[in-house]
């Protein structure tokens, strides 16, 4: 496996992403992008779509076809395993913007971003602290 890539991607990163993607792999991870860190747990293409979809479920006649459409798109990314990826996906994502609160501060947030556009990453997330006042 190469450090360097030649696509503005990180291979380290992609390399987790691949893992996700071809094993149902998950990891907690933190991402700065664009002066934003973007922190939640890596999950498959597949079960990002899969958790979308489940959002449209039960709506309208459109957000049903949404869901459906979400749902094929799951399941073609896993069957179209491309040796390369392009985008990484977190579940549970909240996003700081230079301030200590993230945006969004409540609900369970799935996030997706090019590969080539992430600055830097470490392992773990990061966790608002419980005050004790």
């Amino acid at each position: 496996m190469s450090v360097e890539s030649g696509t503005g991607k990180d291979s380290i990163l992609e390399f987790f992403v691949q893992a996700s993607n071809k094993h149902d792999f998950s990891l907690d991870i933190t991402l700065n992008v664009k002066g934003a860190v973007v922190t939640g747990t890596l999950v498959s293409a597949k079960e990002y779509f899969d958790s979308l979809s489940e959002t449209f479920e039960d709506g309208s006649d459109i957000a049903q076809k949404l869901s459906e459409e979400l749902a094929k798109a799951g399941e073609s990314v896993q069957e179209n395993q491309s040796p390369e990826a392009h985008f990484i996906h977190l579940k549970n994502a909240k996003v700081y913007c230079g301030d200590s609160k993230p945006t969004p501060s409540k609900g369970k947030i799935m996030w997706r971003g090019k590969l080539n556009e992430i600055d830097g990453f470490f392992l773990g997330k990061i966790s608002e602290s419980k005050s004790s006042k």
